[in-house]
């Protein structure tokens, strides 16, 4: 049997179909995203009869009841969502929701005398030779008749026949042609979702996420909607609160949800540390509530799949929706979201850009919810959640096959009545000695700034409150809050001008130190002997020149903070490899104290 059936119907009969709701139509997980000059050429095309392609169909499963009868799926659009929002927006005057839910009219207007579509412009109103808006041409009662009449005299040089002709060509645009892909309700819904996978839409690859949004979206029966509108709107207030007030006038059923109560908290929240999309929400949700990693398990449950006798059965169904929906709800939570940002940064994390894995943040807050849901006490979760985070970095964890992980992780810290042991087996396997004196020194070896462990050494320095590279005032975390950036220990003009001309010999991040701009002016392009000489200097005759440092215990510190070899006292660039290898050295050994001490 085939996997799919290609048909054709009109565009008339299939807006009608989703008004009458025989096919669903996802409610648009993302704002329209086509531009309105896209909207006039699709119209333009219907009206030349050229071909528009295809859309994609596909029925669910269908489920057995409890009582032993079959629920037949309903047909679910999966493809070519936004030629049917197009159509609808131009041929029925639908409004469509911007990026920041505003809703407004994509208006197309015609040119009978020309037969031309060009989007509504305040030019075009004022044209008599234009109709602003095809919307109205297509009203149930529309008077062709009389707008015939007025129109010739307006426009002298067209020919009332000639004006029907176009008019009736024009409105049968509603029964072009269009061509519909529908697949199998027969198919794995592994299938569907790689087929769906591989679908791009005006430039947006699709995922498995998308996927469970568009299944969660088209059902009303367990509040699908509702829980779709709650994920994606928290995660568009969370980065950008303005939206709220579009929200509250442009989506009034959600505006009297107890949903909205839940998450509009966030719009008086100002963090950039963890700024969730809808695909990271759903993925915590759903590991969290279902024990599972494998998002496309989402989409099977939510099709009311049994994995032990492969039915579908619409009380699984109904109890997967019920867990996501709780799922989602304490993903939004306002304690528990907060909580967890806390527990970031007292790990040191201030800023988004310290954590590169995503992945990473995803599951310390699975964890997070976890655990705190086994009501483990608050303490232990502080610790737990701390160490897992910072050992996924160190090991890259989530880098690989997320979802295989995911999957593993959550299994093993359910089987495990305390948390710790599991984390500490894991650390004891994956972090020992091996791990600090030959691999972590290895990773170190690059130029890539925003290398994870990096990363972790500035987490490490800021867990730690450390100065600034020859500041005793200024922290890495202020110089980090105000956007402040590094700068070579060995000045990248120094070595350029003896010899080291390659970026991946000067931009060595362990050449790299958080630095005031000012001190960066003062040292210039000296060698590190030359400018520390002057540092020395200045603590003899208190005449400052670099930096604010005024004594010698305060300079030792200094480089301790910032894992200054010595040496550097009297290094210049045949000491440079020299330096590089006893700086990482310093490095592992701060990145393995700040772990220790989490």
């Amino acid at each position: 049997m085939s996997n799919y059936q290609v048909n054709n119907t009109t565009i008339n009969a299939l807006i009608s179909w989703i008004e009458e709701e025989i096919v669903a139509i996802p409610e648009i997980q993302r704002p329209f995203v086509w531009k309105p000059t896209k909207v006039r050429n699709l119209i333009d095309s219907l009206y030349n009869d050229y071909p528009v392609g295809y859309i994609i169909t596909w029925q669910n499963p269908d489920a057995r009841l409890k009582d032993g009868t079959i629920s037949h799926g309903k047909k679910i659009l999966i493809d070519g969502q936004q030629r049917v929002t197009a159509i609808m927006a131009a041929i029925s005057g639908k409004e469509v929701v911007t990026k920041d839910y505003n809703k407004r009219k994509i208006k197309i207007a015609f040119n009978p005398i020309e037969e031309a579509f060009e989007v509504e412009n305040p030019a075009i109103r004022k044209n008599k030779k234009w109709i602003p808006d095809i919307s109205e041409v297509f009203k149930p009662g529309f008077d062709t008749l009389g707008f015939i009449q007025k129109y010739c005299d307006l426009n002298p040089e067209i020919d009332m026949n000639d004006l029907n002709r176009i008019l009736q060509k024009l409105t049968s645009i509603k029964y072009s042609s269009i061509g519909i892909i529908e697949l199998s309700h027969t198919l794995d819904i592994e299938v569907v979702t790689e087929i769906f996978i591989r679908i791009n839409s005006a430039g947006v690859n699709l995922s498995q996420a998308d996927f469970a949004m568009s299944k969660i979206s088209v059902n009303d029966q367990y509040k699908g909607p509702l829980i779709r509108k709650t994920v994606d709107y928290f995660c568009h207030l969370i980065k950008n609160p303005s939206i709220y007030q579009n929200i509250i006038e442009n989506d009034q059923e959600f505006s009297q949800t107890t949903e909205l109560q839940k998450i509009k908290w966030v719009k008086d929240y100002n963090t950039n540390i963890y700024e969730p999309s809808y695909s990271d929400l759903l993925r915590v949700a759903f590991t969290f509530k279902f024990l599972r990693g494998k998002i496309s398990n989402l989409v099977s449950l939510l099709s009311g799949r049994d994995f032990e006798t492969r039915e579908y059965k619409e009380e699984i169904i109904e109890n997967s929706f019920e867990s996501l929906h709780d799922g989602v709800l304490k993903f939004v939570n306002e304690t528990n979201f907060k909580r967890f940002i806390i527990i970031l940064k007292s790990a040191g994390i201030i800023n988004s850009k310290l954590v590169r894995s995503q992945n990473a943040l995803n599951f310390a807050y699975t964890l997070f919810l976890l655990l705190r849901d086994k009501k483990v006490n608050d303490s232990i979760i502080n610790q737990v959640v701390r160490r897992w985070l910072i050992t996924s970095i160190l090991t890259e964890r989530y880098s690989g096959s997320p979802e295989s992980m995911f999957d593993y992780d959550i299994k093993r810290f359910v089987a495990h009545d305390n948390p710790i042991d599991y984390v500490k087996k894991t650390e004891a396997g994956e972090l020992s000695n091996a791990y600090w004196e030959n691999i972590l020194p290895s990773n170190l070896n690059t130029s890539v700034t925003s290398s994870p462990y990096f990363n972790l050494y500035i987490i490490s320095q800021i867990y730690d409150k450390d100065y600034a590279f020859l500041s005793k005032s200024i922290t890495v975390q202020q110089l980090i809050e105000e956007r402040g950036d590094v700068h070579h220990v060995f000045p990248k003009k120094y070595l350029q001008a003896n010899g080291f001309n390659n970026r991946g010999q000067y931009n060595q991040i362990a050449n790299y130190a958080y630095t005031e701009q000012v001190v960066n002016l003062a040292v210039r392009a000296q060698s590190p002997k030359a400018y520390l000489t002057k540092v020395k200097e200045q603590i003899k005759d208190s005449q400052i020149r670099i930096g604010e440092i005024d004594n010698m215990d305060d300079l030792v510190e200094n480089f301790k903070m910032n894992c200054i070899p010595q040496s550097l006292f009297e290094m210049e660039a045949t000491d440079y490899e020299r330096f590089l290898e006893e700086r990482r050295s310093l490095i592992v050994d701060k990145i393995r104290s700040y772990f220790h001490k989490l």
